[in-house]
């Protein structure tokens, strides 16, 4: 069986304020786009991982499809499976691509075993899967609250648009990105700035992340700033970083502009 899990991009991102037991909480717009990867399992006789396309250093057992697996066979007996993930879109680039994964995993599983399970269960073993990962079971723009795992309906529509995504070959640690955000509660609701026309947002929708981790990576503001000078209505930094995305009305060949960079479209020509 096969699926394909795709990233999100964040539309905003507010550090609220850091809590006692040391998480952030936050308050952004979760939006899908469709640049994925390719997860496949098959019946084997043992549980077995392996992956191709873009290298995944970290342990097997830390890999989010292997932890969804594991997860449910704590509640499941799970037969053996043979994994394989083909990596395309870039850990590190705050496009949420290993959460995706480990949600996509789980609906998956859920139908290869016939498990039965609802929506709202998969979003609760997605959450111990990590902060953002339940996103992934609806996979519909998103208004997200607290550490990122409450959710709230909000209608988006971008399909009209250009989107393009620009990952400069570095990765940057979620860890090291909130050690040097300042958390400052926004004046105006996110869930409300993002009713404004797209074409204002520069004005009003930031990322709190941008200004600590330019301060560190120069590189990205000048990439935004490409895209502004290239016809973008709005660009920011997704996440925690390190992939910077532009909205734009009409479609414009980043490559030619980038031409080192991995850059991904919503559209082509």
């Amino acid at each position: 069986m096969i699926t394909f899990s795709n990233a999100k991009i964040n539309i905003g991102l507010n550090i609220v304020e850091k809590c006692a037991d040391g998480f952030h909480r936050i308050e952004t717009i979760f939006y899908p786009i469709f640049w994925q990867d390719i997860l496949e399992c098959i019946d084997f006789d043992e549980v077995t991982f392996s992956q191709t396309g873009i290298k995944i250093d970290c342990e097997t057992e830390k890999i989010s499809c292997v932890k969804a697996y594991k997860l449910l066979s704590q509640n499941f007996s799970l037969k053996p499976l043979k994994i394989h993930l083909h990596k395309n879109v870039p850990f590190g680039a705050g496009l949420g691509a290993g959460s995706a994964n480990g949600s996509f995993m789980l609906m998956l599983l859920n139908n290869f075993f016939h498990l039965g399970l609802t929506s709202w269960q998969l979003k609760s073993y997605a959450e111990k899967l990590g902060s953002d990962c339940a996103f992934f079971i609806e996979n519909k723009p998103q208004f997200a609250t607290e550490r990122g795992n409450v959710f709230e309906k909000i209608d988006l529509d971008l399909e009209k648009y250009f989107i393009s995504v620009v990952f400069p070959n570095f990765s940057i640690s979620t860890a090291f990105a909130y050690s040097v955000v300042k958390p400052c509660e926004s004046t105006t609701s996110l869930k409300e700035l993002i009713k404004k026309p797209v074409f204002e947002w520069k004005n009003f929708i930031k990322n709190d992340f941008e200004i600590p981790i330019f301060a560190k990576y120069p590189i990205l503001q000048k990439i935004k700033e490409q895209f502004y000078q290239n016809g973008a209505i709005y660009s920011a930094m997704s996440g925690s970083g390190s992939a910077i995305f532009g909205i734009f009305e009409n479609f414009v060949d980043l490559q030619k502009i980038f031409p080192d960079f991995l850059i991904w479209n919503n559209k082509k020509n």
